[in-house]
């Protein structure tokens, strides 16, 4: 991945209630935007396109779940970890990076997340096949609870320091898997990551587990700094 000269955030709109209008999106800009689906489904989230976005019939799509410090009614917070703040560091990422936010006191809802998705492939030229979703902490509980109750829509997923109900792991033993967690983390333990993969390996899944032996709960700063995981993720097509 490239570097680029950082670029302001701008405010858009999009909305769907019928049809969908928005506001001027560039390439190489990630921009704050707003949802809102005919189920009552509604939010806001940062929208990044790649800088050669123009130049391609299909862009990989990467969704990415902050954790619990990130929550609220201010987007800002979404860039201060992962994709949406490397994008914000004047990083082009090979990817449509869609970063949707959490009000406070909540947790990530697949109904919403649904919402987000179906928003974005609806008005962006989203290769359907090489969606993608990655999240931290609590978002990593998320990209769990996503993938098993969309296990047919994902290319691949990435876990971070999250988990799972374990007994539903089956559900994406087709949906290749990278996750990742701190040896030493105390907020969430060690053990939520570890049951997930268990379970995955049990009924043959695609899985491969990173633990950082002196990391603790800030499992994600090394993860997402890693252009091997990028590569990872573009390497997988739903259904291959």
């Amino acid at each position: 991945m490239k570097s680029r000269i950082p670029v302001a955030a701008v405010l858009g709109l999009l909305v769907l209630a019928g049809c969908a209008t928005s506001a001027e999106t560039l390439p190489g800009q990630q921009i704050s935007q707003t949802f809102e689906r005919p189920v009552l489904v509604s939010g806001q989230y940062l929208l990044y396109l790649p800088e050669s976005y123009e130049q391609q019939a299909g862009w990989p799509l990467l969704l990415f779940l902050h954790g619990a410090g990130e929550r609220g009614d201010d987007l800002e917070k979404v860039k201060i970890h992962g994709p949406p703040k490397l994008v914000e560091a004047g990083q082009d990422m090979p990817f449509i990076v869609v970063s949707p936010q959490v009000p406070e006191s909540q947790r990530w809802s697949v109904t919403m997340l649904d919402g987000v998705l179906q928003e974005v492939v609806a008005n962006y030229n989203v290769d359907a096949d090489r969606i993608y979703v990655t999240g931290l902490s609590m978002g990593g509980f998320g990209t769990w609870d996503l993938a098993m109750a969309f296990p047919n829509r994902f290319a691949a997923i990435a876990p971070i320091c999250g988990g799972g109900a374990s007994h539903n792991a089956c559900a994406i033993k087709d949906v290749p898997v990278w996750n990742f967690h701190g040896a030493k983390d105390t907020v969430v333990p060690i053990e939520r990551s570890q049951e997930m993969v268990d379970a995955l390996e049990k009924c043959g899944g695609d899985v491969r587990f990173t633990v950082y032996p002196e990391a603790g709960h800030d499992a994600w700063t090394e993860t997402y700094d890693n252009p091997e995981l990028y590569d990872w993720l573009l390497q997988h097509r739903r259904g291959e």
